[in-house]
């Protein structure tokens, strides 16, 4: 089973492109984020052509999210991010998908920071904390998966020093981050390359996707339920190479069979993976690998098989 997030930067405006990936890699799940787009407006015709069922959350002009699922029909399990009523940003869904919860989010970016707006990602990551909590206390398989609008670390960047200011590397939003890998999720992504270096985002400005200066802010955080049936990760960086192409490019993770999770039902292989993923996620925290080398052009995708 893959499971994809992308953050498509507008899902009409890019609809080509999302429809060329979704025709080349058969994900089974995606989980897209920044649709642009009112509920209305959602391309959901086009996408069942392409044999996807799906859900979205759309929201005017901003924000937005969406599950889709290859061959089946998510099974909506909650829309918007509990504990603020009063928040109406189109930010965050769920769904049942293949006997796994799917939960896909658009983390707010905080920028310019100090001010509201980075108050606001703050507040909005603690509620996903408590939520996150809930997840993973229910003994069922959960992936969390969307852009999360924060570099975890100086090795998931090319160059810190000229980001120090932005929302994306403050040691609140870090903090935040590593709260949820010390409930016990995995970062997939991290979890299968170790300490290399790999990204999911290049910006518009300064050549930055030809020179490879990017970032990683795209994440799957796999609960311990589902952690043993981890198999592979990857970026497919093609998309990113498109003409007029979002600025993300499709991250993705491979799952073995459920069967191969049934032993992990049991209390000691639970611990055990929970152990297993907090001692990942802090060496890679902790440990600062050698600055990776310049390349003069980027792989057209970045894949690893998990170890194990």
């Amino acid at each position: 089973m893959k499971i994809a997030t992308f953050n498509i930067n507008g899902v009409n405006t890019r609809l080509p492109a999302l429809l060329e990936w979704l025709r080349r890699e058969q994900p089974d799940v995606a989980c897209l984020q920044e649709l642009k787009a009112p509920e209305e407006a959602f391309p959901s015709q086009a996408i069942a052509e392409a044999g996807y069922g799906a859900i979205w959350h759309g929201q005017k002009s901003w924000n937005g999210v969406a599950i889709l699922a290859r061959d089946a029909e998510p099974v909506e399990i909650g829309r918007g991010l509990p504990g603020d009523p009063d928040d109406v940003q189109s930010r965050y869904i769920e769904a049942a998908v293949g006997g796994i919860v799917v939960v896909c989010l658009y983390l707010p970016n905080g920028n310019p920071q100090p001010g509201p707006k980075f108050d606001y990602k703050l507040a909005w990551m603690d509620r996903l904390h408590q939520r996150a909590q809930h997840w993973f206390d229910s003994g069922q398989p959960v992936v969390m998966a969307g852009d999360y609008n924060v570099v975890p670390t100086d090795e998931d960047i090319y160059n810190p020093k000229s980001w120090r200011k932005d929302a994306l590397l403050q040691p609140e939003s870090r903090e935040r981050y590593q709260r949820l890998l010390d409930q016990g999720w995995t970062d997939a992504v991290r979890h299968v390359f170790g300490e290399e270096r790999v990204y999911t985002f290049w910006d518009y400005f300064r050549q930055h996707w030809e020179r490879n200066a990017g970032l990683r802010i795209d994440h799957l955080l796999l609960n311990a339920e589902l952690l043993p049936r981890l198999r592979a990760a990857g970026v497919d960086r093609w998309v990113r190479g498109q003409v007029k192409p979002s600025d993300h490019a499709p991250t993705w993770i491979e799952l073995g069979p459920a069967k191969a999770a049934k032993k992990a039902g049991s209390k000691p292989a639970k611990k055990s993976a929970k152990k297993t993923a907090k001692k990942a996620t802090k060496k890679a925290v902790k440990k600062v690998a050698k600055k990776a080398p310049k390349k003069a052009a980027p792989p057209p995708k970045r894949t690893r098989r998990a170890a194990g």
